[in-house]
């Protein structure tokens, strides 16, 4: 065999190989018949209707709890959630109610050696089950990284940001805890799910 012939068999194969996988791709997304139909007009209805977002979206309108921090700072947790991999995710709302522009404190990291040495965040915060008289800390992925909101430095004034935390999950029994973060005051939060 020469090879020339050897090349154009190549550029064949890869050819219909490559027409092969567009023609899957496009029966894959071809016209989904009535199913395609029925979820836009239930999409559409709901719009149209003008529900609020669902419970799932962990979004309440009146929060867990406010916590006051310093200059002005307030945590505002909207949402406990107990998930099935094992863990709570503690979400919120940092807000400046200040006048002015405030930076948002170093202690709010907690003193732990490694969580500090990957920048501000909300390491800090704790869970406290009384009941059980044991406190849970922020998770951290392999690398030591807390896992919650991290890269606050300064808020400005009537600002707020959006905020999460993920603490090991208490025993299912437990469904009530005192959330604790430096320089807040403290507030007793449900947990659900």
């Amino acid at each position: 065999m020469s090879i020339q012939w050897t090349r154009k068999v190549r550029r064949g194969t890869v050819a219909l190989t490559v027409a092969a996988g567009l023609a899957l791709g496009v029966v894959g997304c071809g016209g989904g018949g009535d199913d395609d139909k029925k979820a836009r007009t239930t999409a559409s209805a709901s719009r149209e209707e003008g529900t609020g977002p669902s419970p799932q979206e962990g979004q309440s309108d009146e929060p867990l709890a406010e916590l006051r921090g310093s200059d002005g700072l307030m945590l505002a947790i909207t949402s406990a959630q107990r998930d099935a991999g094992g863990f709570v995710t503690v979400n919120g709302t940092l807000k400046n109610d200040g006048a002015k522009s405030s930076v948002v404190p170093s202690a709010l990291s907690g003193n732990e050696t490694e969580i500090v040495r990957n920048g501000r965040s909300l390491g800090g915060a704790t869970l406290v089950d009384s009941k059980g008289k044991k406190r849970y800390y922020v998770l951290r992925d392999t690398d030591g990284r807390p896992l919650t909101t991290s890269g606050l430095s300064t808020i400005k004034a009537g600002e707020s940001v959006a905020v999460f935390m993920q603490f090991p999950a208490p025993p299912p029994e437990t469904t009530e805890v005192t959330f604790q973060l430096p320089t807040f005051s403290s507030g007793t939060i449900q947990i659900s799910g």
